[in-house]
Parts: structure tokens; C-alpha cells; sequence
């Protein structure tokens, strides 16, 4: 049996001779641990940096408890690893080293990884970790060489996107169990899959956070975030909570094995100390194993600073999620102009500039935001770029959550995959988008009461000021969050796939396989994009003793291009000297 626990700045640690509760409580005089299986509240020994600590010989593997605060309120433990009872009851004690791990698995290299976003209760019908595991032999032969989770740690009720989880360590029971998840990770590892997990650090779920009630110094209200008062990573006792914070990232590498995590909504971590908590955090988990890891961003303010290179190598973070290349590849299929997409829709250059370089905005004007974006990028390799054509995000905040082919012709969505699949960014796909799944993928969660109604409301008033939804009955058509049917729809239905669309699929990544992973060490850093017409690049790339050559025509007009040289590795559409409508060529030349 392989053991791979991971030490615990607190929570419930299994001894020789019992279980070690720890528990951080700086707004506390007194603290127990209650058992649920006798309900005796046994007073735990303060220590001098606020912690307060007891070993229960009584208790073991599979013992539920709970804390007791002074004025008796009962409350899990923020360090729980699982939750069978959801987030008000009470926390399980787990024996990390109960799971027996027989892999042999050393990692994936970046430069192979094919990634594909998924949720893990809409993925199968089931919606459990077991029953993802079926699934895996389907990516396998897709060309899928990492799977990036939605987050997983435990949220109130039965079903929600992620983003609203209050207790980081526990992955949510209505998955399964922490084994379970063990299970679902080796399953993959033994495909060549590897296994990324969304994470969540800028903010708590508002139903199921009981640290303010006794470490009210966990959060500040120094700094502001869109969800309220910031996590505290850099005033008065913000050291236990960095630990807490960059233990969890830890736990999840070490106890799951995990090959990597993605950080949700890196802007809104906000600290002004000497060291950042990302970089802390990315240096001692880079420190922490020997096999590839992949730290993943979602950053709005597209600085490349944290993508530094030392050679080939990240310094702190892999790869940023390419909003800016989602952006303009959707608008030329669909030439929306709803809230962002007006700063993108129609401009060339920005597209080309998004494709070869990362980022589209470095530093000019975004009118939606009304402020300058960016920071030049062009001197990072592609590699440091996740690019996509559907996301959780960018189809969940539509208000009826429609995948882009439900908007986009067959022509378009081929000639977009030919040209993001192709790319030397990193390519993430969406669950049920090589298939062409016309399931939705719209907002839902599980709340109760008044947080409830003001979810409900919220969402449709969110709506309000789209011209298409000023219209009250027009904004009563958005699908409730809450309602359990709004879940149900959001699941993949596995008999409904377009074997033509998955069969495209397949082929466009073995050729990225066979011709462009290849090339990827020897790109070192960003194209050089020439706009042809409107919605026409090409983009060259050096890769050693090679070019690779992209040219796209995204536009529904012919365009004349330069004639192709060189050995062709792909055509979409109609690419013989011209490029016909949603045409695409992709070909190598010697330099």
C-alpha cells in the first residue's frame, strides 16, 4: 500500500492511539470536540497561536464530530475531508492511507496535454466519481490526455456549478467518497489521462461558512471582492490562513495525487504582503513532488508575470485560461456584440493577435471595462496559453446556457476547431463538444430560503439590462437555478452524439498529436500574425529549422490568401488557392 497523506495544519489526524482534533480559533476563550456517538463535549487545550488541540483515544477512522463553541453552537470541521451529512453536519474522519494506490505514474508532459473541462455530476447520468470512470476509455480514444474537474469541495445540497463550496478539503458526498475520487484519479492515470482539479480561493459559498463565527480573522474587510469581504492573505493573522489555504492545494496533490490545479478567479486574490500567496503557494507545491504539475489561471487582467519562464520551465503557473482567444473565435462564428463581446466582434487584429501571441488586450483600451487590460505576452511560449471554444463560463452565463454550436453553423464550429485544436496554445475542450451535444449548460445550485429567492432573483435581474430581456415575461423564460429540472438538463445525454463531429474530433487531434506536439519545444515564444481581410489571418510560428503556418478564413466570404508552400498538415473547408468561407489550412515549411 502506497501512503500519501498529507499533514494537516488542522483538522482530524489519525495517531496510534486515537485521533488529534486541531482546530484555529482566535475569536474563542473555549473550544470542544463532540462525538457523535456519544455527544460528550471534551474541552480541547488552547494553545498560545490560537490553535486548540486534544487526542481522543476513543475515536478513529470513520468517528463523526464536530467543534463546540462557547455558546454552544456545534460546527464542522473547516479541515473536514468529508461531509456525509452535507455541510451543517457533522465531519468524518478519514484514514488517507486506507486507499490503496497500485499506479505507476510519472505525469504527462505539458506540451501533450489535450485538456477536457467537465462536471462531475452533469458528465454522466449518474453523477458520481464511479461513474465518471466509465467514461474514460471514451476520452482515451478521443485524444484526451487531461481531464480538468469543476470544483468538487463541499457545497450546500445536492447540486451546484462548484464555486460555492465553503469546505475546501472534503470533495462534495453527493460525488461519493473521498475513495471514490481515488478511484476516479487512478482510473485515468491508468489511460494516460491526467487529472486537474478546479480550485477555490478568493472567496467562500455563502451557506455553510462557519469561520467567521470563530476565526473572524480569516477574511478582511480591507479588501473587496465581488462575492464581499476578501479572504485575509496578508493582514494580522493571515499566516494560519495561507497555510490552511496553500495545505489544501498540498492535500489535493499528495493525498489524491492529482497532476494539477486550476485557480479560479486569480484577480480577486488580493495581497499586499511582501510575498504573494500565489507565488508561496506555487513554489512550495513545486517543491512538494517530482512528477509534472500543471498550476493553471483564471486571471481578467491578463498579466503575464506569473507565467514566467526559467528555459522551458513555469517559474510559478503553467498556463492561463485564453478568454481573450474564446472571445474572438466566438464572435467571428456568431457576431454577437452582448456586453464584452462588442470590444472583440469584427476586429482582426485583435484576433490575430489573440492567436499568435495569447492575449488579445496588452495594455490597450477595453471599453467594456473602461480601463486599460493586459500586458504583452508575445514573449511567453503558446504553451503558457489554454485555448478554448466553450467553457463552464462562457456557456453557463448565457441565460439559457447554450453551447455554441446551438448558435454557430456546422461551417463556423468546424472551421474553429480545426483552427484552436491545431493551435500551439494549449487546447481545453468542454464535456459532450466533440460530439456536438446540444444538452444546455445553464447556472444551478441548491440553496434554500431567502438566499434562495435572492439567487432566483439575481439571476434574472442580472439579465434585465440585455435589450432581448427587458421584458419581464422574456426574463421569466430563464431556466430557475434552483429548480432540480435546470440540474437535470445540464447532463450529457450520451446517446445523442454526432459520430461525424466526433470523428472530426479525433482526427484533428492526431494530427496535433503526430505533427504539432512535436514542434512545441522549439516554439519558444509567441507568432507573428499578419491580417488578411476581415476575419482572415495568418499566423507563423518559428519552431526550430520549421514555420508552422496557420491561415484562417473565419468569415462566411472568399479571401484571397498566399498560396500554401510547404508540406499541408490540415485543410477545413475550401483551402486550395483562395480560401472559401470558414476555410482553414494549416502547413509546415522549412525555415
Amino acid at each position: 500500500m502506497t501512503k500519501s497523506s498529507q499533514h494537516l495544519s488542522q483538522g482530524a489526524e489519525l495517531q496510534a492511539d486515537g485521533v488529534n482534533f486541531r482546530l484555529w480559533a482566535p475569536g474563542c476563550e473555549t473550544v470542544s470536540v463532540v462525538l457523535e456517538q456519544d455527544g460528550v463535549a471534551r474541552p480541547m487545550q488552547r494553545q498560545p497561536d490560537d490553535f486548540f488541540d486534544l487526542l481522543v483515544a476513543d475515536a478513529g477512522a470513520g468517528t463523526l464530530y464536530r467543534f463546540q463553541l462557547p455558546d454552544g453552537m456545534k460546527v464542522p470541521d473547516p479541515a473536514s475531508r468529508f461531509q456525509p451529512q452535507d455541510v451543517h453536519g457533522p465531519s468524518e474522519v478519514i484514514d488517507p492511507n486506507a486507499y490503496d494506490w497500485t499506479e505507476n505514474w510519472n505525469g504527462r508532459p505539458w506540451d501533450e496535454v489535450v485538456l477536457y473541462e467537465l462536471h462531475v455530476g452533469a458528465f454522466t447520468p449518474e453523477g458520481t466519481f464511479r461513474a465518471a470512470i466509465g467514461k474514460l476509455d471514451h476520452l482515451a480514444k478521443l485524444g484526451i490526455t487531461a481531464i480538468e474537474i469543476m470544483p468538487i469541495s463541499d457545497f450546500p445540497g445536492g447540486r451546484n456549478w462548484g464555486y460555492d463550496g465553503v469546505l475546501p478539503y472534503a470533495p462534495d458526498s453527493s460525488y461519493g467518497r473521498p475513495e471514490d475520487l481515488k478511484a476516479l484519479v487512478e482510473a485515468a492515470h491508468t489511460r494516460g489521462i491526467a487529472v486537474l482539479l478546479d480550485a477555490v480561493y478568493n472567496h467562500f459559498g455563502p451557506d455553510g461558512n462557519y469561520l467567521p463565527v470563530f476565526a473572524p480573522g480569516f477574511f478582511t474587510d480591507r479588501h473587496e471582492t465581488p462575492w464581499g469581504a476578501a479572504v485575509n492573505y496578508d493582514g494580522q493573522h493571515s499566516k494560519p490562513v495561507r497555510e490552511f489555504i496553500i495545505g489544501n492545494a498540498l492535500y489535493w496533490i499528495q493525498e489524491f495525487h492529482l497532476d494539477g490545479l486550476r485557480f479560479d478567479a486569480v484577480h480577486a486574490i488580493i495581497d499586499d504582503g511582501d510575498k504573494h500567496v500565489l507565488e508561496e503557494l506555487a513554489e512550495r507545491v513545486r517543491a512538494s513532488t517530482n512528477r509534472p504539475l500543471h498550476l493553471l489561471l483564471e486571471n481578467e487582467d491578463n498579466d503575464p508575470a506569473l507565467l514566467s519562464r526559467r528555459g522551458r520551465d513555469p517559474v510559478h503557473y503553467t498556463a492561463q485560461w485564453n478568454d481573450d482567444v474564446h472571445h474572438v473565435l466566438h464572435t467571428a462564428a456568431t457576431h454577437e456584440r452582448t456586453g464584452y463581446y462588442a470590444d472583440y466582434e469584427g476586429d482582426t487584429d485583435l484576433l490575430g493577435r489573440a492567436l499568435a501571441e495569447g492575449f488579445g488586450y496588452q495594455g490597450q483600451m477595453m471599453p467594456y471595462r473602461g480601463s486599460m487590460r493586459g500586458h504583452p505576452s508575445a514573449g511567453l511560449p503558446p504553451g503558457a496559453f489554454v485555448a478554448f471554444i466553450q467553457n463552464h463560463d462562457q456557456i453557463g452565463n448565457r441565460a439559457f446556457g447554450e453551447r455554441l454550436n446551438m448558435i454557430a453553423s456546422p461551417e463556423a464550429m468546424r472551421a474553429l476547431a480545426a483552427t484552436y485544436l491545431l493551435l500551439p496554445q494549449t487546447p481545453m475542450l468542454f464535456m459532450g463538444e466533440e460530439w456536438g451535444a446540444t444538452s444546455p449548460f445553464p447556472f444551478f445550485c441548491d440553496f434554500e430560503g431567502d438566499l434562495a429567492e435572492a439567487v432566483r432573483t439575481g439571476r434574472r435581474e442580472e439579465f434585465s439590462r440585455f435589450p432581448e430581456f427587458q421584458d419581464p415575461e422574456q426574463r421569466d423564460r430563464i431556466p430557475d437555478p434552483l429548480a432540480p429540472s435546470t440540474f437535470e438538463m445540464a447532463k450529457l445525454d450520451w446517446d445523442a452524439m454526432d459520430s461525424r463531429r466526433l470523428e472530426h474530433y479525433r482526427d484533428l487531434l492526431e494530427v496535433r498529436r503526430k505533427h504539432i506536439v512535436p514542434l512545441l519545444p522549439d516554439i519558444g515564444h509567441g507568432g507573428s500574425a499578419t491580417s488578411v481581410g476581415p476575419e482572415a489571418v495568418q499566423i507563423r510560428w518559428q519552431a526550430g529549422a520549421s514555420i508552422l503556418v496557420l491561415a484562417a478564413n473565419l468569415s462566411a466570404e472568399t479571401v484571397d490568401f498566399p498560396a500554401a508552400t510547404g508540406h499541408i498538415l490540415w485543410t477545413e473547408g475550401d483551402a486550395t488557392s483562395s480560401l472559401g468561407p470558414w476555410a482553414v489550412r494549416w502547413t509546415l515549411e522549412t525555415a
